[in-house]
């Protein structure tokens, strides 16, 4: 069975408990007044003297909880033993029937099952029945109304704790259910990345290969010039393409946190090399950076080049014949980006516009999002499109700062 918690009595316990205390003694002190006083040597006041202190001793229940249990039993076996052997001692003689003992004992016991073991509270109970009920002289004005403040009292309160520390093991099965169910989602997605990288790599690499080793073929053979110089850009573009097609197939083994190498290794990581590369295949494309770099974090700058990486690409892909623009704003909250491209000037390549998985700037999105940026796109007012974002200057990872 699991182990019980123990119980951190708040502010609102304090002053309920207290305010308990002050009620049960002063209803003693109007059983006094209007009620039958003692009769032993002690003196009229003896038995209301008792119950007050006894009263009083509540507010200590959450601190001391054997001790004002312990008091609470001893003064009612010390009623019991007045009633025996000295009647009027400490009970009045005709006695009513909330005085066979202590009256704050129905409060005592509701409380002792969440500050107790349950073998104590059952002994502590048992002596408190046998004091109330006196089953050896059982009376209707005796019994019934002592098993009704002891008894009773206690069984209520084992039931509702144990109600609780039911709900509360259930509880805790449905979220250790949950935790195990999001870890083994978390190593099927990890065994379904693994197999995507093995198919990457043994597919795409396979023909990228290809592609570098007959373009740098064509650049020996070939005594063309311009031709020498384009197989040379599509080799060095077919190479760069294989490195990235590693750390992408690294990423999809070692898990989503894992980044690529590429984006930390000098100018791989600036927007302007990919703006320089839109130039270069025919889409005339201006750079304008204001601020400082230096206040992002790498993070940060990876998420940028990814933002204007993907928007490049899709004019390319789908902008033919237009003109763009890359907007970059450092300031202190962070950087300000806008990739901005005209109306197409000539119908997208079938080839290259279907190329794309149609998710690129959903990932975008959900990529700016999770370190706590924004991400716009969509059309602009009279042809053209716009992709926007906002990102803030640090995000705190684990891998730290480079």
């Amino acid at each position: 069975m699991e182990k019980s918690r123990p119980f951190r009595p708040g502010p609102v316990d304090t002053l309920w408990l207290t305010l308990a205390s002050l009620a049960f003694a002063g209803l003693d002190v109007t059983l006094y007044v209007f009620g039958e006083p003692t009769t032993g040597w002690a003196g009229p006041a003896a038995g209301v003297t008792l119950q007050v202190l006894l009263d009083l001793s509540l507010i200590l229940l959450f601190r001391y909880p054997k001790l004002v249990a312990g008091l609470v039993t001893a003064g009612g076996l010390l009623m019991l033993a007045s009633d025996l052997f000295s009647p009027g001692l400490l009970v009045p003689e005709r006695q009513l029937t909330l005085m066979t003992v202590p009256t704050i004992t129905p409060v005592v016991l509701s409380q002792l099952a969440r500050l107790m073991d349950r073998r104590t509270l059952l002994w502590l109970t048992a002596i408190l029945v046998a004091c109330a009920s006196r089953p050896w002289d059982a009376h209707w004005n005796t019994t019934p109304f002592g098993l009704l403040g002891t008894a009773l009292p206690t069984t209520l309160s084992l039931y509702f704790e144990a109600r609780r520390q039911l709900l509360r093991s259930l509880r805790d099965r449905a979220e250790r259910a949950e935790r195990e169910q999001h870890l083994l989602a978390e190593r099927a997605r990890a065994e379904e990345r693994r197999k995507l990288a093995e198919e990457m790599h043994d597919v795409v690499t396979h023909r990228l290969s290809l592609m570098v080793l007959h373009a740098g073929a064509l650049g020996v053979v070939s005594a063309d010039e311009a031709v020498r110089t384009s197989a040379e850009d599509i080799r060095r573009e077919g190479a760069l393409a294989l490195d990235e097609l590693r750390d992408l197939v690294g990423v999809l083994r070692n898990g989503a946190n894992a980044e690529p190498r590429t984006l930390t290794d000098g100018a791989a990581g600036d927007p302007a090399t990919l703006v320089e590369e839109s130039a270069s295949v025919g889409i005339p494309t201006e750079l304008t950076v204001r601020g400082d770099p230096g206040r992002i974090s790498p993070t940060v700058a990876r998420t940028a080049y990814r933002v204007v990486q993907e928007a490049l690409t899709n004019v390319r892909k789908h902008a033919p014949g237009s003109t763009a623009t890359v907007d970059l704003r450092y300031h202190a909250g962070g950087l300000d980006i806008a990739v901005e491209n005209t109306r197409a000037g000539a119908a997208p390549d079938p080839a290259l516009a279907g190329s794309g998985s149609g998710a690129g700037l959903a990932g975008l999105r959900q990529r700016v999002e999770l370190i706590g940026g924004r991400f716009d796109a969509g059309p602009r007012t009279g042809g053209g499109y716009r992709v926007g974002a906002i990102l803030p200057a640090y995000v705190p990872t684990t891998e730290g700062d480079r």
